[in-house]
């Protein structure tokens, strides 16, 4: 009953006051808002990356090519080329997918259509790369074992160069050039989108491997890295050490020398992953919490303020009665509420901004609020309300009935 009556007497007070009140809780809106979108969205990105690495499937590896930092000062550089794509699929037993991936160009590949030309990256590999991966072909077809082979100059394109180029909506037999030669689209990829606003994943182009090995000339063998799949998720460990064997001996690597190469499971890299974001996540938070503990010096300012002005109403209700307890309690409950109020508020504008955010984003489509962060967000805003409204209420209970009688 002392409990209600003390919420009453605090909502009261807020009611009264609310102009004041909104603007005493706009601290804690703007910085559980900020949490609850930042969260989102670093999540949304982290499920994103994830995603392509979980394409490979649980028995899915990856070589890339590794130098230590050592080898690095010595003047090395690691480097996979053809040849040990090669030595992989012929002397490692036990997987029955090998995908090369050969980088042509980063959003910095000339492509030119008629008049209109862009940049964008352009990747050779082979037909295995679009089966159970994320990009494949919405319109047309993917590359064909016969386009490899043959070194065709053909090309699978995405939406962002099908605009940028000016070409036809449904581009198949039209001829692009790239590289000095032209080269015939046979497909279209499916719509990504981009990665937070910046890295636009529909600005693609995939062609051959080989015709991109022989476009790489003869004087460096191109650099590449390997994807493939394990007959059986069982045989990670012998796998891997069968392609240790070959690639140490292709790289002529002696006894004790480090791997100039790392190979690593989608497992393993999603873990690694996972564990940056969340850390990412964690010290981005506490970062923006920083908002919640200047809202919470706001609440303590405003409220030894309202002691000041509400002095001789604490004293009358001293007068009839009221303990020392039941004014701490009241101006407790008071920041309690107002810290609440701004947490909710926080709460929804973020929600409301993270769904905006993956609408307009479609890569952050994943976006997601973790319970945990919504939990510690109103958690953390009503510990900053109880600690900061402890000062104004020991002021307003240590008041003398008589002095705040007399008061003016």
């Amino acid at each position: 009953m002392r409990l209600l009556e003390a919420l009453r007497a605090a909502w009261g007070a807020i009611r009264a006051h609310l102009l004041r009140a909104a603007l005493t809780v706009l601290g804690m809106v703007i910085g559980v808002a900020a949490v609850i979108v930042v969260v989102a969205v670093l999540q949304g990105f982290a499920q994103t990356i994830t995603a392509q690495f979980k394409s490979l499937g649980s028995n899915g590896l990856i070589i890339v090519p590794y130098e230590t930092r050592r080898a690095a000062l010595a003047g090395r550089q690691a480097r996979l080329t053809p040849d040990d794509l090669v030595a992989i699929r012929q002397q490692v037993r036990g997987i029955h997918d090998v995908v090369p991936v050969l980088s042509m160009a980063l959003f910095s590949g000339a492509v030119r259509y008629g008049n209109r030309s862009t940049a964008s990256s352009i990747t050779a590999t082979t037909p295995a790369f679009a089966r159970g991966g994320v990009q494949y072909p919405a319109q047309g077809r993917f590359i064909v074992p016969g386009d490899d082979t043959s070194r065709r100059p053909v090309a699978v394109i995405g939406e962002e160069v099908i605009k940028n180029l000016g070409l036809p909506a449904h581009p198949e037999g039209h001829y692009i050039q790239m590289f000095g030669g032209w080269f015939k689209v046979v497909g279209v990829l499916n719509k990504l989108g981009t990665l937070l606003g910046v890295f636009n994943q529909d600005n693609q182009i995939y062609i051959p491997f080989n015709t991109g090995v022989s476009l790489s000339g003869r004087s460096t063998p191109p650099d590449i890295s390997i994807r493939l799949q394990l007959a059986r998720a069982q045989d990670l460990q012998q796998v891997e050490a069968q392609i240790t064997r070959v690639l140490r001996r292709q790289h002529h690597l002696q006894p004790g020398q480090d791997d100039d190469f790392k190979i690593q499971s989608s497992g393993e890299l999603i873990k690694a992953l996972t564990k940056v974001f969340d850390m990412i996540t964690l010290v981005v938070a506490g970062i923006v919490g920083i908002a919640l503990l200047v809202g919470g010096v706001g609440i303590m300012n405003v409220l030894l303020v309202s002691v000041t002005e509400r002095t001789r109403e604490i004293g009358i209700q001293k007068s009839l009665g009221a303990t020392r307890g039941d004014i701490l309690l009241q101006f407790i409950l008071e920041a309690l509420l107002l810290s609440l109020l701004g947490g909710l508020i926080g709460l929804v504008l973020g929600l409301g901004l993270a769904v905006l955010v993956a609408h307009l984003v479609p890569a952050l489509s994943g976006a997601i609020v973790p319970g945990w962060i919504i939990a510690l967000a109103l958690g953390f805003t009503a510990t900053v309300g109880l600690v900061f409204g402890i000062a104004p209420a020991a002021k307003a209970a240590a008041l003398d009935p008589i002095d705040a009688l007399r008061y003016e």
